[in-house]
């Protein structure tokens, strides 16, 4: 058992600020009333404790009031992807057998469902009271969130109170816990790398300064000014960070502690840049089925261990799958996920207790983990294994390119060959592209065609969606 989590906080350290939205603050223990008084609105509707609530919703500072009202009700969440099409929403609610829908408007998507409303429907509600749990079992599922679906249909993901608070404690045993410490999270809520940051707050009793979605901008004023020490970003995100504060000439403060990355490998190119503008940067490996982190670089062997995802947190264990040095990524702890929900619920995700990620990387001699790419994106070239983030990550060291995508194309001679996607920051030709890449990789490495693109395909925490540039690549061809 663990205590309710919101009121355990909300007794240590009431007066505490724990939201800050639009320059408006919330502390724990407002946060704890504000979240038992819509779970008795949620009540009034005939909710009833353990039941499926789907939420499709932008990141403010209702939606956290919502997502701990349900909560504190006792209800699962299924996070819905805001980016998805009315297709995929409704593949996901039919899926989840989600009892109740609720949205923060109902102008914003049609979705026929029989049990929807909207946050102000509850909000207008009359408040029923109901006994609040004072503890919760650990194998209570929390969240259930859908996996971005590399191949065929995603999964939907039980993530269980244990998950959360195992991942949670993990980071906090790497990463310290300091009274003042405020988490910028730009993060969208319903992806784990943003709820992660609210189960982490009212654990470690951190604020969170939460903004609806990145701005660049704004996310360096804040950072500043000295409110924030923290933030999560993925590696698209920290390009633009760099590249502003290049453009101003500007560092980050002592006071800011650290930025994590995540979201797959980064291009070395943006970690050096980052050192220069005093940026602590500490590369994290993770995914929905490990809720959020399971490595991070600590901030002492960030230069030293320059490109690598860091060592397993306290509770996670990592190990390579494969009889070569470099093959599949597979984890295992208590912050891993027991099963799925629907279609996947049969699938068991653990092959004795190991998650097998379908990444891959390698282990050094220290221990650091190194991811090189998604298992599903391998380009295989005349027999030769290329993995396309190892190409990206060249291509964005010319001072022209400033995001780059790379997926094999068919070909009749070598099976496939690798093609690239570049969106520009700067005049440059396919002829100086292939000048500049022959110093850099392989002949066989060596992107045969140059695709010059406005933006790349990603997903609502800007993973970069390689898929959707393979299937661009068939209906052009």
């Amino acid at each position: 058992m663990y205590p309710n989590l919101l009121l355990k906080r909300a007794s240590l350290t009431p007066d505490r600020i724990a939201l800050r939205y639009n320059d408006v603050e919330w502390t724990f223990a407002q946060l704890s009333t504000k979240a038992i008084q819509f779970a008795e609105k949620l009540y009034t509707k005939g909710i009833e404790p353990g039941k499926r609530i789907a939420i499709l919703a932008s990141s403010n500072s209702q939606l956290v009031f919502v997502l701990h009202g349900c909560m504190q009700l006792g209800c699962e969440l299924v996070m819905l992807n805001e980016r998805l099409t009315e297709k995929e929403l409704n593949y996901q609610l039919a899926d989840s057998a989600a009892d109740y829908l609720l949205v923060d408007d109902h102008a914003k998507r049609d979705l026929p469902f029989a049990h929807k409303w909207s946050f102000d429907d509850i909000e207008r509600a009359e408040r029923t009271a109901f006994e609040v749990e004072k503890e919760w079992v650990k194998e209570r599922t929390i969240t259930i969130m859908y996996t971005s679906g590399t191949t065929g249909n995603p999964k939907g993901v039980r993530q269980s109170l244990e998950n959360h608070v195992m991942n949670a404690m993990g980071s906090a045993l790497n990463l310290g816990v300091q009274p003042n410490d405020c988490w910028l999270c730009t993060m969208p809520l319903f992806h784990i790398s943003g709820f992660s940051i609210l189960m982490r707050s009212v654990l470690y009793g951190m604020t969170v300064n939460l903004h609806s979605k990145f701005d660049a901008l704004t996310s360096i004023e804040e950072i500043l000014s000295g409110t924030v020490t923290r933030m999560s970003v993925v590696a698209v995100t920290l390009e633009r960070i760099l590249t502003e504060l290049e453009a101003k000439d500007l560092l980050f403060p002592d006071t800011f502690q650290s930025m994590l990355v995540g979201g797959g490998p980064v291009p070395l190119n943006y970690l050096e840049r980052a050192i220069e503008r005093n940026i602590p940067v500490l590369q994290t490996y993770g995914m929905t089925e490990t809720a959020s982190q399971t490595t991070t670089l600590p901030g002492e062997d960030a230069i030293r261990k320059l490109g690598s995802a860091g060592k397993p947190l306290f509770f996670a264990e990592v190990r390579i799958e494969g009889k070569e040095e470099v093959g599949e990524i597979c984890i295992k702890g208590p912050h891993v996920t027991r099963g799925y929900v629907g279609a996947a619920e049969s699938k068991n995700p653990l092959i004795d207790g190991w998650l097998h990620t379908g990444d891959i990387g390698y282990i050094d001699t220290e221990g650091y983990l190194f991811v090189v790419d998604r298992r599903s994106d391998l380009i295989i070239s005349g027999g030769e294994n290329i993995y396309p983030a190892e190409i990206e990550q060249a291509l964005v060291k010319h001072p022209a390119v400033k995001e780059a995508g790379v997926v094999g194309k068919e070909d009749d001679k070598w099976g496939q060959v690798p093609v690239a996607f570049l969106v520009l920051k700067g005049e440059v030709s396919e002829v100086e592209l292939k000048e500049f890449m022959k110093s850099l990789v392989a002949p066989y490495k060596q992107p045969v065609s140059y695709y010059f693109v406005d933006q790349l395909p990603r997903n609502a925490s800007n993973k970069l969606l390689r898929r959707k540039l393979s299937e661009s690549l068939i209906k052009n061809t």
